[in-house]
Parts: structure tokens; sequence; C-alpha cells
């Protein structure tokens, strides 16, 4: 090994150790539980040597647990107090985007009879944290529940939905909320896929340009498999919301007891 790639290397070795990449997996409108990760990470982060760090939230801020409005609420006024947090855009962000914008619109990756007011969805639980009651003939009034829905929405929080980024990156990780397409470069990739994608891509062994850290389809726990890493635990069904702490390509799960290394499970 030549001087010159000794140093490289050391100097991206000393950067890593310096910065520390949090994610934190779907939070679905479970405020209480998004708190006490924030705490569990602040306090890791207070321990390390570190001396700067950033939280990525892979997504799926709302529908199913009953705070929606005040998740969004608490991340943004974090955003806008300087918190070091960047929060992605997930499929159920994506429909609650697409109902404000035309309720009738409907997402081809739901079934034929779904929609974001469906009662395994989620959204009848968000519009219910803005005071919106969905009425069980939801299907008659739509637009009717779209006036009601845009006079209790502040602006600032739809606004806050339609410009989440798609994607967050590090030298080694890929933060997305439901995964990629391998077929495609990194740069490359469509929304429809980084907010949806199951098939072709969580039964694929084959490793993109980096490590691919995402949720969106629900495990028992952090799970690593060689190519990707799945933090969705389930906080959606009332399981526990995860947090991990990446340095490099290497991952930790942020517990009340310290870290525990996620390692490829062969």
């Amino acid at each position: 090994m030549t001087a010159s790639l000794v140093s490289k290397t050391l100097y991206i070795y000393i950067i890593n150790m310096t910065h520390l990449t949090y994610a934190i997996g779907d939070i679905h409108g479970d405020l209480e539980q998004l708190q006490r990760v924030h705490t569990l990470i602040i306090s890791d982060f207070e321990k390390s040597n570190a001396t700067t760090y950033k939280v990525i939230h892979i997504g799926d801020l709302i529908d199913r647990r009953p705070n929606s409005k005040g998740t969004i609420d608490y991340l943004m006024h974090g955003i806008a107090k300087g918190f070091p947090w960047k929060v992605i855009k997930g499929n159920h962000d994506r429909l609650m985007q697409w109902f404000l914008d035309d309720p009738h619109r409907h997402d081809p990756h739901l079934k034929a009879d779904y929609s974001w007011l469906h009662h395994r969805i989620g959204g009848i639980e968000t519009l219910a944290s803005y005071g919106v009651i969905v009425p069980e003939n939801y299907h008659e009034c739509l637009d009717d529940i779209l006036i009601m829905a845009k006079k209790a929405i502040p602006e600032s929080h739809i606004k806050f939905i339609q410009e989440l980024p798609l994607f967050y990156e590090t030298n080694d990780i890929f933060f997305v909320h439901a995964g990629i397409n391998l077929n495609r470069p990194l740069n490359n990739q469509t929304e429809d896929d980084m907010v949806w994608i199951r098939e072709n891509w969580l039964d694929n062994p084959k490793k993109a340009a980096k490590l691919i850290l995402h949720g969106h389809t629900i495990v028992k726990e952090i799970t690593h498999y060689g190519n990707r890493v799945n933090i969705d635990t389930g906080a959606a069904w009332g399981d526990k919301l995860s947090a991990v702490v990446t340095i490099g390509a290497d991952i930790w799960e942020v517990t009340e007891h310290g870290r525990i290394e996620i390692k490829h499970k062969v």
C-alpha cells in the first residue's frame, strides 16, 4: 500500500470517527416512540468521541398510529431549530400528498379497492390527528373530506410532505425508504421504486455501489442481508421503533443498554 493511499484511508477513518450518521425506521405517527429514540441517539452521541452527527428518518412519518400531526410538528420544529435531521419520503407520506392533490387519484401499488382512507392503510388515523373524522361512506364524499382536510392541515405541513427528498447518501450508505431497483445505478432510480419496491428487491442478493439502508417492509429485528439493512421493526402496528448508528458501512443498533452490532447474517 502506497503512502498516499495509507494517508487517504486514515483521513477517511478519522472523518468517520468524528461524524456519526444515525437512522430511524418507519415512524407511522408514533410520536412517543420517536421522542424516545431521539433521546437514545443524543445519549449515544454524547458518549462517543464524535463531534458532529446527523439523523436520517427513513420515511412513513404518518398513518396507523395516533399522532401523525404531532410527529410532523415535532420534526418540522426540530429542523427549524437547527437540529441535524434529514427526513425521507415514504409511500404513506406520498399517499397523503396525492390525496391532498386529488382524492380520486389511485396509487397503482395499492389493491384496486384500497386507498389512503382504507382502514388498513392509515389515512383515517392521520386525518383524525388533525381533527377530521372520516365517515364510513367516505367513498361517496371524497371531495367534502378534502375540503375539511385542507382546512385542518396547516399549509406548512402539506408543503413539508410535498418537498421531502427520496433519499440521502453518505460515502458508504444509500438511505431510502423502500429500496432500489438493483438493475439501475443509484443515480437513476425512480420515485415509485424508492417508496414502494419489494419485488425483485427483497430476495435479490445483488450488491449496489453502496450498502442500502431502508425500511418499508416489517422485520422482527434489524436485519443485515449483505447488500441491504432493513430497520423497519413494526412501529406501524405498535411494535418497536428502531434506530441505528453508522460509521462507514458498519452499523449498530442504538438501545437503552448501548450499541449492538448488526452483522450480515449469512
